[in-house]
C-alpha cells in the first residue's frame, strides 16, 4: 500500500477543477503514449472530425467509446497509440472562409486560387482548433505529439500517390455521366452527401404529339406523359413505352414533336415504363435524371449527344442543337427568391397552346374544378451542406471503379477476416457494396488536393505525381494545364489507417509496428461514406485489411427518441453537460447507454446520477485517506483472513474478470454497469462500512512502518485490502471515469502503469 503524503482532498467534488488538472498533468508529462517500444500493439484511429467543427453529442459518444478501449488496453501494458487529427473538409472549410469573406463585402473570385488557399490556411491557423480543445476537455487520451491533418505534406504525398496508382492499374478513370450537382456550392457531391426530404409538389399532365400523322389504334394523336419537372422537357430526347404495353405497340419506333421546341424525339421501348403507372408513358431527358441516363444509353444515345439545359448554377442554358426558345434562356430552373422561372414559364406556355392537359376534382356540391397539376408529396434531393435541391447534371468527372475496389472487402468480411460488430450490419454491408456504383471523386473546389492530371490543348490527359513527371510523358514543348479540381475529401480520409502511420515510407516504424490497426469505433452513418472506403484503400495500398474488427454504434438521440437537428431545436450541447456535471458523468453515462445495435435516448437525469457517482467515490476516496490509504502498490492481493477482506477481494476479482469479458465482447454497457454495481454497492455500501470499525482501532497499527502487527489481523490488513479494492488491477475506473479515477496524486498515475490482466500475477 502506498503512503500518501497530499493535502487532504477538498470536502466538495468540483469536477471542472479536477478534470483540467489531471488533463494538464497527463499530457505534458506524456502518458498518453508511454514507451513501450517491446510490448504488444493496440492501434486505434480517431476518425477525424472536420477542422470546422465544434464537438457534438455524436462525438462526444464516439470518442467516449474510443477512450474506453485505448485506456484498458493501456493499463493492461500494451503499446497503445490513438492516432488523432482533422480532416480538411473540403467543402465545408471553403464555405466557412467564403462565408466570412461576403460578411466583408468579398468574394473569392477577386483573388487567385494560390491567394485564396493562403487564406483558408490563414483561417485554420486562426480558428481551426477549435474541436480539438473540446476533444480535450472531453478527457480524450489521444497521442497529442502526432496530430495529423489530412493536408499535411506526408499525408498530401500519400493522396497523390494512390491516385497516380489507381490510374495507373486502370481502376481511376475520367467519363461524362450524371452527378449530384449542388448549384449553390457549384460541385458534384457523393449519394451519401444528398438527403431527401419530402416536400409538397405538383404532378403536371401533357399532350406530345405523334409527328407525321401517326395515331394510337384510339385515335389519339399525342401521347400523355406526366412530369414533377416540367421545366426538363426543354432537354427531352425520347419517350419511353413498356415493350410488353400493347397500347403503344404501333407507334414505337414513331416520332412526337416535342412542344415549344419542336425537336422531334423517338418513342423507345424500354422496361423503365411502368403500364401500370399513370398513362404508361414517360418522358426522357437523359442529361437531367439517373434513370433516363440509363434509359438513353439503353436507347443508344451517347452520354455526350445527350443534351444539357442547365448551367452550374441551375439556370437554362441553350442546348447543343440550338432549339431552347430564347425566352427561357438565363431563368432559374424553378421559382427562387419569388423570381418564376423556367418551370412555371413551361407550364404557362403549354397550357396557352393546348397541351396542358388539366387535373379534375369535384367540390363537396359535386362541381367540378379544373387544376393545372395534380397536387402531390415529392421525396427530393437536397445537398446535405448547400441545402438546396440537388441537380442531375451532366459532366465529366473523376471515378473511381469502386466495384472492382469492393471485392476484397467483401471477402474479409464474410470470411471473418475483418468482423463487423454487432454483426447485424453486416447485411446492410453486403447490400450496399455488392451494388456499388462508380465512385465519383472530382469536386469542382480550390481548397483540397489537386488532382495530378494535366491536359493538353489536345485533350491528352496525363497523370503523374508532379507536373515535371507529367511534363516527361507529354514530351518537351508541350503545353500542360492542370486539372481544376480537387479531390473528394473521403478520398483521402480513406487513407487515415496507413498515411497517419508513415505510408508511403514502408520502413517507417509506426507503420511496421501499428497497421493494421487493432479496432475502428465508429457510428453507422459513415459505414459506407469512410469505413468500407478505408477498407477498400487499406487492401489496395497495403495488400491487407486496415484493421481487425469494426464496432458500429447508434446515434444520439432526443429524449423522445426524435433525431436531433437544429430546426427541430432539440440538439443537446455535450460541453454544457461538461460544465454542469463533469465530463466523468457524461462519458459514464455514454459508456453505460450504449448498448449494440441501439441508439441511445439523451436523459440528462441519468447523466446527473453519474454526477453522483462520482461524487460517491470521491468520498470513497476521501474516507480512504482520512485513514492513511492511497493506492495499491501491488499486483497481488493482500493476505486476508478477516471475512470482510476476503469477501472484497473475491468481489474485486468477480469484477475485473466482468469487465474483461464484457470489454473482450464490446459490451460497453456491461463494463460500465459491472464497475457501478461493485464500486457503489459493494465497496462504498458494504466494504467500507464493514472495515470502519477495524480502521478505528487504538492506537492505529498503522502508525510508523504502516503495516498491521505480524501474525495479527488488524487495519493494517482491512487497509491494504481497501488499497486493493479502491485500485484493482487492472483498475476498472479509468476507462468510465478519466479524472475522478485519479483522486491522490501520489499514487502512480493509472495511465502509466503496465500491468498484465487479473490472475497473471
Amino acid at each position: 500500500m502506498a503512503e500518501t503524503s497530499n493535502p487532504t482532498l477538498p470536502t466538495t467534488f468540483d469536477p471542472a477543477a479536477i478534470e483540467a488538472r489531471w488533463y494538464s498533468h497527463w499530457e505534458t508529462n506524456g502518458l498518453f503514449r508511454p514507451e513501450r517500444p517491446d510490448a504488444e500493439a493496440f492501434t486505434i484511429v480517431n476518425p477525424p472530425p472536420n477542422v470546422t467543427g465544434s464537438l457534438h453529442i455524436g462525438h462526444a459518444l464516439d470518442n467516449t467509446l474510443q477512450d474506453v478501449v485505448v485506456r484498458y488496453e493501456r493499463l493492461r501494458g500494451k503499446d497503445a497509440l490513438w492516432v488523432v487529427g482533422t480532416d480538411h473538409a473540403g467543402i465545408a472549410t471553403q464555405m466557412v472562409v467564403e462565408r466570412q469573406m461576403e460578411a466583408r463585402q468579398d468574394k473569392r473570385t477577386n483573388y487567385s486560387r494560390e491567394d485564396f488557399v493562403a487564406k483558408v490556411w490563414e483561417w485554420k491557423a486562426e480558428s481551426g482548433g477549435t474541436i480539438t480543445h473540446q476533444l480535450r476537455r472531453l478527457g480524450c487520451s489521444m497521442d497529442w505529439s502526432r496530430e495529423q491533418f489530412t493536408m499535411d505534406p506526408h499525408f498530401t504525398k500519400a493522396v497523390i500517390k494512390t491516385f497516380v496508382d489507381l490510374y495507373n492499374d486502370g481502376l481511376i478513370y475520367r467519363d461524362k455521366r450524371l452527378v449530384n450537382w449542388d448549384p449553390k456550392l457549384k460541385t458534384a457531391i457523393s449519394d451519401l452527401e444528398v438527403e431527401t426530404q419530402t416536400i409538397a409538389g405538383s404532378f403536371w399532365h401533357f399532350k406530345y404529339p405523334l409527328a407525321d400523322g401517326v395515331t394510337l389504334p384510339d385515335g389519339r394523336d399525342y401521347l400523355e406523359v406526366a412530369t414533377t419537372r416540367p421545366e426538363t422537357m426543354l432537354a427531352d430526347m425520347a419517350v419511353a413505352v413498356n415493350p410488353a404495353d400493347e397500347r403503344y405497340a404501333s407507334v414505337v419506333g414513331k416520332f412526337v414533336v416535342l412542344p415549344l421546341t419542336g425537336r422531334r424525339i423517338p418513342v423507345i421501348a424500354d422496361e423503365h415504363a411502368d403500364p401500370e403507372l399513370g398513362s404508361g408513358c414517360v418522358k426522357i431527358t437523359p442529361g437531367h435524371d439517373f434513370n433516363d441516363f440509363e434509359v438513353g444509353k439503353r436507347a443508344g444515345f451517347a452520354p455526350a449527344e445527350m443534351l444539357n439545359m442547365l448551367d452550374a448554377e441551375a439556370n437554362v442554358c441553350q442546348t447543343a442543337d440550338g432549339l431552347v426558345p430564347a425566352e427561357f434562356l438565363g431563368l432559374h430552373r424553378f421559382r427562387r427568391d419569388g423570381v418564376e422561372g423556367a418551370r412555371e414559364l413551361v407550364v404557362a406556355r403549354m397550357k396557352e397552346q393546348g397541351y396542358l392537359i388539366p387535373h379534375s376534382t369535384k367540390t363537396k356540391d359535386g362541381e367540378e374544378v379544373e387544376h393545372d397539376a395534380e397536387p402531390r408529396q415529392i421525396a427530393t434531393p437536397f445537398g446535405d451542406r448547400g441545402g438546396v435541391v440537388i441537380e442531375p447534371w451532366l459532366t465529366d468527372q473523376w471515378y473511381v471503379n469502386a466495384a472492382e475496389l469492393a471485392k476484397k472487402p467483401i471477402a474479409a468480411v464474410r470470411s471473418g477476416e475483418i468482423q463487423i460488430v454487432p454483426r447485424t450490419w453486416e447485411k446492410t454491408f453486403f447490400n450496399w457494396m455488392e451494388n456499388i456504383q462508380p465512385w465519383c471523386v472530382s469536386r469542382q473546389l480550390w481548397w483540397g488536393h489537386r488532382i495530378p492530371a494535366w491536359f493538353a490543348d489536345d485533350g491528352r490527359c496525363f497523370v503523374a505525381e508532379d507536373e515535371a513527371a507529367a511534363q516527361a510523358l507529354a514530351g518537351e514543348g508541350v503545353a500542360l494545364t492542370q486539372d481544376e479540381d480537387v479531390l473528394d475529401t473521403w478520398f483521402s480520409s480513406a487513407l487515415w489507417p496507413f498515411a497517419t502511420l508513415g505510408w508511403p515510407e514502408g520502413d517507417a516504424p509506426l507503420l511496421q509496428k501499428h497497421f493494421p490497426n487493432s479496432l475502428l469505433i465508429s457510428g453507422f452513418d459513415i459505414l459506407f461514406f469512410w469505413d468500407a472506403r478505408m477498407m477498400m484503400m487499406g487492401f489496395y495500398n497495403m495488400g491487407q485489411k486496415p484493421w481487425d474488427r469494426l464496432y458500429l454504434h447508434g446515434l444520439v438521440r432526443a429524449a423522445d427518441g426524435a433525431k436531433m437537428s437544429k430546426s427541430k431545436g432539440n440538439v443537446v450541447d455535450p460541453l454544457g453537460l461538461i460544465d454542469q456535471y463533469g465530463a466523468d458523468a457524461l462519458r459514464f453515462f455514454m459508456a453505460a447507454m450504449e448498448s449494440q445495435g441501439r441508439d441511445i435516448k439523451m436523459d440528462e437525469k441519468r447523466v446527473e446520477g453519474y454526477r453522483n457517482f462520482a461524487t460517491k467515490l470521491w468520498n470513497a476516496a476521501r474516507f480512504c485517506q482520512s485513514n492513511g490509504i492511497g493506492a495499491s502498490d501491488t499486483i497481488k492481493a493482500p493476505p486476508a483472513r478477516l471475512a470482510a477482506n476476503q469477501w472484497i477481494i473475491g468481489e474485486v476479482a468477480a469484477c475485473v474478470s466482468e469487465i474483461e469479458k464484457a470489454m473482450a465482447d464490446l459490451r460497453f454497457d456491461a463494463a460500465a454497469n459491472a464497475i457501478y454495481q461493485f464500486t457503489w454497492s459493494k465497496f462504498c455500501d458494504w466494504y467500507l462500512e464493514l472495515v470502519k470499525p477495524v480502521l478505528a482501532q487504538k492506537p492505529s497499527p498503522l502508525a510508523g512502518e504502516g503495516g498491521a502487527p505480524q501474525g495479527a489481523e488488524g487495519e493494517g490488513s482491512a487497509a491494504q485490502a481497501a488499497a486493493d479494492a479502491a485500485d484493482p488491477s487492472p483498475n476498472p475506473l479509468p476507462q468510465g471515469e478519466g479524472g475522478v479515477s485519479e483522486l491522490a496524486e501520489p499514487c502512480p498515475p493509472l495511465l502509466r502503469q503496465a500491468r498484465p490482466p487479473a490472475g497473471t500475477a
